[in-house]
């Protein structure tokens, strides 16, 4: 048997063996994102977790500023995620796809689009911790810009 298919198993053996009810969290973030210019994006996730596997709904919005002719963006987004079974910090890596509506002066764009990304959840105190996230999205259709980045820090209720 080939070494993957022994780490494959593992793992799997490692999330269905130990009997642990399914963890779930909710984030409200801001941050920024960059675009052809840096603005502030705000939002919130909610998610349930696994040990070693999980998946969230995410949306965020950045908004419009007429000024610079920059679009407002508003993403939702569902991702898996593997992530450490630690729990002082608990990193992860990310990847999804949804949605996300564009608007500029009236005019816009919705379509589809896929992220992925990475960060770190970080104790503070209890249930509560520090999320820190960025994300690398790829717009479909006919953006303004199809590349956007977005980084974030949040407030993370783990319950």
């Amino acid at each position: 048997m080939s070494h993957l298919r022994i780490v494959v198993l593992l793992a799997f053996a490692s999330v269905f063996a130990a009997p642990s009810a399914a963890r779930a969290d909710l984030t409200a973030f801001w941050g920024a994102t960059n675009r052809d210019d840096t603005r502030a994006v705000r939002g919130f996730a909610a998610g349930i977790n696994l040990v070693v596997f999980g998946f969230e709904f995410e949306y965020a919005n950045t908004s419009e500023d007429l000024a610079s002719a920059s679009p407002s963006l508003a993403t939702g987004m569902l991702n898996g995620l593997v992530q450490t079974p630690t729990s002082g910090v608990q990193f992860y890596l990310t990847a999804g796809g949804g949605f996300y509506r564009e608007r500029l002066a009236g005019d816009g764009e919705t379509h589809v689009g896929t992220n992925i990304g990475g960060g770190a959840k970080i104790r503070l105190a209890g249930p509560l911790r520090l999320r820190l996230d960025y994300r690398a999205f790829s717009l479909r259709g006919s953006p303004y810009n199809g590349t956007p980045q977005r980084f974030y820090a949040g407030v993370n209720l783990a319950f």
